[in-house]
């Protein structure tokens, strides 16, 4: 038997043997070090699609606010978990009406408030040129006749006092970021508007009780009455430079309609009401009441500020003779006949003095 391995026929099976072993090693350690790397390569490929997926994303947020979008998704309002506790304490980290009151605060109402005054201060500038003081038509003679009683005098100064203080320390804070800011700086303005917060929440309640008794005991006074359309429709006289005045009882239209009914009842109301809801948060007022009732409160004060302007002018110095009777209390005949006919033929007339001019002219000879 001859041997396979020294049969010259058997070399060429033995060599494709040789080299199919030999290829199969290489593969295989070709292989066992190639696969490893194809993991770099998928890591390669993955970061690549990352990166272009993350720069189309990327596109798309540089179209938006990075703050803008957190803070939406924020006062979204869904709930979480708080251990505080108090009557404003809830689960949600922000209360989207906060934003929507401070817009509407520092947006449409602060502008109504500057509207209304500018058109207040404008038209009361207008008059004092246009018209100018309106002064009586005869000179004193020296005969008063009782205006207010010393109660109706004090109350009304004392209404007056503090609604010039809450006027001044409401108007400055409402509209302080806008026009005392850039004057005081924030820590000036920081100063004064923690002394009128202070005086405006205090003082406040004290001023509704003068409120409520100014209505009380003038409500009799400001009832409608027949020859009240026709004092409005000639506007009391007070255009006319003949000096032709309308009929009037103690209390013209005017001031019946503007000063006490929208004035004292509506607006003072409004003011009033919304401010014992924001002094005394004590009634389970939940934040949105809190911000409707600060939204009223500017809105109404501001209007009644505006209205009171033109009040105040009137009184102090539009129409001669008026801020004697609420200092002292009379007013001269002349000023009452003039002014105020029906009230004096019926009441006034009764309380009527002599002054001394009055008794001089009476008893010179003729």
């Amino acid at each position: 038997m001859s041997n396979q391995f020294s049969d010259k026929a058997g070399k060429p099976k033995w060599s494709r043997r040789r080299r199919a072993m030999i290829w199969s090693i290489a593969i295989m350690l070709i292989g066992a070090m190639v696969l490893p790397l194809t993991g770099y390569v998928y890591v390669a490929v993955d970061s690549a699609f990352a990166a272009q997926q993350g720069a189309a994303e990327g596109s798309k947020a540089d179209q938006t606010n990075p703050r803008a979008n957190y803070w939406r998704a924020v006062r979204e309002g869904f709930q979480g978990y708080t251990a505080a506790s108090g009557p404003y304490t809830t689960n949600v980290l922000i209360q989207n009406g906060g934003q929507n009151w401070r817009q509407l605060r520092d947006g449409p109402v602060e502008g109504f408030g500057t509207w209304v005054l500018a058109i207040a201060v404008g038209g009361i500038l207008l008059l004092a040129i246009v018209r100018g003081q309106i002064k009586l038509q005869h000179s004193p003679s020296g005969r008063t006749v009782e205006r207010w009683s010393m109660g109706e005098r004090v109350l009304h100064w004392y209404t007056a006092v503090l609604f010039i203080v809450l006027g001044i320390t409401g108007l400055s804070l409402l509209f302080g970021r806008a026009v005392l800011i850039p004057a005081m700086g924030y820590a000036g303005f920081g100063a004064y508007a923690n002394v009128a917060i202070a005086l405006h929440n205090y003082l406040g309640p004290f001023f509704i009780i003068g409120v409520v008794l100014e209505i009380v005991i003038w409500i009799r006074d400001a009832l409608p009455e027949p020859t009240d359309w026709e004092w409005l429709r000639r506007a009391g006289g007070y255009l006319s430079k003949k000096g032709e005045h309308a009929h009037a009882g103690r209390i013209n239209a005017g001031e019946k309609y503007l000063t006490f009914w929208l004035g004292l009842v509506l607006l003072g109301g409004a003011v009033s009401i919304s401010g014992i809801v924001l002094d005394f948060p004590l009634f389970g007022q939940t934040r949105e009441t809190m911000q409707t009732a600060n939204l009223i409160h500017g809105v109404a004060a501001a209007a009644w500020v505006a209205l009171m302007l033109g009040h105040i002018y009137l009184g102090a110095w539009g129409v001669q003779g008026t801020l004697e009777g609420m200092v002292g209390g009379r007013t001269s005949s002349e000023w009452a006949k003039e002014h105020h006919d029906l009230w004096y033929d019926q009441v006034g007339r009764k309380t009527e003095q002599m002054g001394e001019k009055a008794r001089r002219d009476a008893t010179r000879p003729a």
